[in-house]
Order: structure tokens, then sequence, then C-alpha cells
């Protein structure tokens, strides 16, 4: 089974460590200075007091693999139109790309009949590069729950969790999908294969799309945006303006907001990702996360006066700590079929 993990920081080093004890042809597409370790001394993962070092092939040139059986994208969702075109070597008749990424994916409406069948999202897929340069029906869903870092180049820390939730689009139990999800499971991992994905992508998505930017916001932690009753109710109101869309779009929330607000509350005194990337002066993931749900919110006729709020302000802020750049219109990709053709 060959697998390449594009995107191999924290946790696509950590699937990729995974997958190679297992007994996979694992190859990691990463850059810098983390590559430049990984090639030299491996990939170190660090697990309260073991320490596992592999040495997978590595590389910032995916032309160098040929076609593969997965692609995990592991990628910041806001960073993988731009890796389209470099990612067409992997792709062969039956590559399946599994999308390891927070937010609604490019490949929301596919095969789900009604009028919005066959829909790109601007905002997370601008003029449809992923839908026409990766496909699909290539897609497997992968909603991620582990937390890991970075800690130096080449080393990656494992704070806590193992399950990555898979789902076929469809709902179906594949044999692509099957096969994948007993690979990750002979390297530890827990890899439930769901028959509605949606709903585990709209679960994790219902917390992000409010947490992430009022703590950006604030600089308040899960503990305390959550335990002041102020933006507490902020929360809330994004989440059930949340909630009126997925509704609207078939979405079943098997927890209630009250329990999924106390279920971040219980995490503590933690740093939302947006807010270490605000931090950092890394890229915030504002429109996989939050632009997003407004475009569906319009797509389905649900207003969105809280979130429309918060979001004008996080995108304010990350622009001003240079960390946030509003999307331009793309011009739409070709199909690859007409790319062929050309």
């Amino acid at each position: 089974m060959k697998i390449c993990i594009y995107g191999s920081g924290a946790i696509g080093g950590y699937l990729g460590v995974r997958l190679h004890q297992a007994g996979a042809e694992v190859s990691l597409v990463a850059r810098g200075a983390h590559l430049a370790a990984m090639r030299e001394n491996g990939v170190t993962l660090l697990m309260g007091e073991e320490k596992t070092v592999v040495h997978p092939r590595c590389t910032d040139n995916p032309a160098e693999l040929g076609p593969q059986d997965y692609v995990i994208i592991a990628l910041k969702a806001h960073s993988v139109p731009g890796v389209v075109p470099a990612m067409q070597p992997l792709l062969g008749d039956d590559t399946a790309v599994v999308t390891a990424v927070n937010g609604i994916p490019y490949w929301y409406f596919h095969g789900t009949g009604g009028e919005f069948d066959g829909r790109t999202l601007e905002t997370v897929d601008p003029g449809g590069v992923q839908w026409n340069g990766l496909g699909p029906q290539r897609a497997i869903g992968c909603v991620v729950y582990p937390a890991t870092e970075v800690v130096e180049p080449g080393v990656i820390q494992h704070v806590y969790g193992d399950k990555f939730s898979l789902g076929e689009p469809d709902g179906s139990k594949s044999e692509r999908i099957v096969a994948l999800s007993k690979a990750m499971e002979a390297g530890g991992l827990r890899a439930p294969v769901l028959d509605r994905i949606r709903d585990e992508i709209w679960l994790k998505l219902w917390g992000n799309l409010c947490f992430n930017p009022i703590s950006a916001l604030t600089h308040g932690t899960l503990e305390g945006i959550c335990g002041d009753p102020d933006t507490r109710a902020v929360a809330k109101a994004m989440m059930l303006e949340a909630k009126d869309i997925g509704d609207k779009l078939g979405v079943h929330f098997r927890v209630d907001v009250e329990r999924r607000i106390n279920g971040a509350a219980a995490v503590g005194a933690h740093k939302t990702s947006m807010l270490q990337d605000l931090e950092r002066g890394r890229p915030m993931e504002i429109d996989p996360l939050l632009s997003v749900v407004q475009e569906m919110g319009r797509m389905v006729g649900v207003p969105t006066p809280t979130i429309d709020v918060v979001l004008a302000l996080v995108k304010q802020r990350g622009e001003n700590a240079g960390c946030y750049s509003r999307p331009q219109p793309a011009a739409p990709a070709a199909a690859p079929e007409a790319v062929a053709a050309q």
C-alpha cells in the first residue's frame, strides 16, 4: 500500500510514523528545516516516555514519488488549492484523496442529490480548483481528533488522541476505505468508518467555528470563553445559527449545544489553533472554519448575524497581524480531461 502524506507537519508526521510502523510504503511531502531534519535524522515521534524514530521517504517534490494508492492531505485547509497542480503526479486512476483537514471539504456536495448536488464552495475551493484538479470521486472524508505539535524540526510531540474518523461521501463501506481503516488501526490508531461522515465534520466544525475566532479576538482559552457568560452566549448564538444551516442540509447533531460547549470547557485552559497561529504569526484558518458557514447559510437562506459580526472582526484582526489575506476570486480550474485534451 503506497501512501503519500501531503503536508507532514504535526498531524501528517504523526500519521506517517504510525502508518510506516504498520508496514505501509509511506512518503512524506514537507519543506524547509522540518524536511531537512527528517531526511537527515528520520521522523521522531514522542509519546509520553516513548520515543520512536522511522525513516520514510521525505521530499518537497511530489513528482519523484509517482502515483499513490492514497494521498492524505494534512495541510491547513486554506493552503490546499495552491498545491493542487503539484499533486498531479501522485494521482493515478484509482488514487484516493483523504481530506484530513479542518472545516468543510471541497467535495461536500458530491453525490448529495437535490438542488446543491455537485456545487462547489468558493470560500474553501475558489474556482473549483480542488473539485476539478483532485476530483470529488477520489475523496475520502477524514475528521482529525488528535493534538500533536512539531517541537523542533523533525520531532513531533503527541499531546492526546488517536482517532481519525473516516467516511465515503456516499456513506458506503468501500473496499478502499476499509483497507485504509485497517492500515491505520494496524498502526495503533482508531479509524472508524462512518456512514454519515458529514455529521462528524459538522460536529467538530460546530466548536471550531465559534471558539477559534472568539479566542483570536479575546486571547481567551476554551475554559475562559465557555466559563464567561458573555462569551459563552456569543459562542452559543453562533452555534445555533450553524445548526439551523446544518438542519437545512440534513445534518444530524448527536449532541445539543450546551453539551458541546461543556465538552470544550472540560478541555481546560487550552489555546485554540487559531489563537496559536495568530500568536506565532502563521496564516489563520478563517475561511474553512467560518466564511464557509456564512456561504452555506446564504445558500440555504438562513441568516447568520452573529457569525457575520465575528467573521468581520476576526478577518480584520488577522489582516492587521499579517496572518490572513482575503481570497481573490480564482479562474475556474480546467477539468482533468480538458487539460489532457489540450
